[in-house]
């Protein structure tokens, strides 16, 4: 093992909000973490908007506004047309940390870095990654991860089928993320400045299972506290592996709350006549109607249908304050039961800057507690419920730093780079 040079390790803990953090290392479920915290700075810090894991990830490891890096959700539009294209690794319009020096990286499971790009050193690409294949650089590690059992994902479909399954395939997921990282750590030969692995498992207990960890009573409270046992250990095999002068960073790139319901934006937009869809539902966003004047992609990223961005739009240059105007009074009016859907809603030149805000949506809607706002046009209600009862949240990703660290107040995923590669964060 290579111990004479001052490393850096990263541990992400996808979906993790601060509060759950507090919690269990709190009450002792996670007790490397809670003596770590007597060690460091721990803090709230904001996700990206939306507080998707594709755009906050992307400012993660660039530092950058997506307005600069280009990343805006889990889908787009192609250019000129309502088709939706799903943005990956290639579309990132800044260097990711690694990409900016000499140094050597070992990169696990961090989540839109796929398909995998040269480095120096080791990636494997985290969700969405489609093919083990395709997902790795150098390609020769391919075979190692397969005897390694390495699996990209925890199997979303176990669980609308089985919780159980879902539980045991959580687990044996985790099982090869710890075998793979730890091989990579000190057996592969590979003499790393920064080490990154990103646990993606807590996202999607927390999106299945949030339930079971507000509620003590819930048959699977035991299970859900379980996983955070396993991450804790984790850390604490990390951290008696770094010296003194190593630093230790841990973060996660968005919260998670529990679902009161969902909340069908284009639904509500087709209501109110801002939205006019034909009935061939197969064509999602390409069933759009002459005459609509606006229309949402998930989470709820809000796009004026401009007369010189897609095919039947109809909103001109000097119609578009007017209409943004009548929105934000549309969506400040949302109300469940009298409790108001909307917390904030951006106009996109509030929050985004860079070479491509172009590309941006217009108006992006921030939720109040327990609203989850969708984007499909498929759905007839405003308002209902799937089985999820987890949803994200921005305003509670959580930073860890070993040791002291002057932060801004404003602190956000954008900052995080700075703290990677040795910089002010102000």
């Amino acid at each position: 093992m290579f111990m004479e040079k001052k490393r850096t390790v990263i541990i992400g803990i996808d979906g993790v909000p601060y509060r759950l953090m507090k919690d269990l290392s709190d009450k002792g479920v996670m007790p490397t973490f809670r003596m770590l915290r007597k060690e460091g700075t721990f803090c709230k810090m904001q996700s990206s908007i939306p507080e998707l894991s594709s755009v906050s990830w992307s400012s993660i490891i660039t530092g950058t506004n997506p307005g600069v890096h280009g990343i805006f959700g889990f889908t787009d539009f192609i250019e000129g047309t309502y088709s939706l294209r799903f943005p990956n690794f290639r579309n990132l319009k800044s260097k990711a940390f690694w990409q900016r020096d000499s140094k050597k990286y070992i990169i696990i499971n961090v989540p839109s870095t796929y398909p995998a790009k040269e480095i120096n050193g080791f990636l494997v690409s985290g969700f969405v990654a489609l093919d083990l294949e395709k997902a790795v650089y150098p390609p020769r590690y391919v075979k190692t991860l397969k005897k390694l059992g390495y699996k990209i994902d925890v199997d979303a479909q176990k669980g609308h089928e089985s919780t159980s399954l879902f539980l045991k395939d959580l687990f044996e997921t985790h099982k090869n993320r710890i075998l793979t990282y730890r091989y990579f750590w000190d057996k592969a030969g590979i003499d790393w400045d920064v080490f990154t692995v990103v646990f993606t498992g807590s996202d999607r207990l927390g999106h299945f299972m949030w339930n079971a960890y507000e509620d003590p009573n819930n048959e699977y409270h035991s299970e859900f506290l379980r996983y955070f046992e396993l991450v804790d250990e984790e850390i604490g095999y990390i951290n008696s592996k770094l010296g003194e002068e190593d630093s230790l960073i841990m973060l996660s790139d968005h919260g998670m709350e529990s679902v009161k319901t969902n909340v069908n934006v284009n639904r509500y937009l087709t209501e109110e006549g801002f939205c006019s869809l034909d009935n061939d539902l197969k064509k999602n966003y390409n069933n759009i109607k002459e005459g609509t004047k606006a229309f949402a992609l998930d989470p709820a990223r809000i796009y004026l249908n401009k007369k010189d961005r897609f095919p039947r739009g109809r909103i001109k240059k000097n119609e578009e304050a007017g209409l943004k105007e009548e929105l934000i009074d549309l969506f400040s009016q949302l109300k469940m039961n009298g409790s108001p859907v909307i917390k904030r809603i951006h106009d996109k030149k509030e929050i985004y800057h860079g070479p491509h805000i172009d590309n941006a949506p217009d108006l992006i809607l921030q939720p109040n507690a327990g609203f989850n706002l969708k984007g499909s046009v498929l759905k007839k209600e405003v308002f209902d419920k799937d089985i999820f009862t987890g949803k994200h949240t921005q305003e509670d990703a959580f930073l860890y730093f070993r040791g002291e660290v002057d932060l801004p107040d404003n602190l956000s995923v954008e900052h995080v780079m700075n703290l990677i590669i040795g910089r002010d964060t102000n």
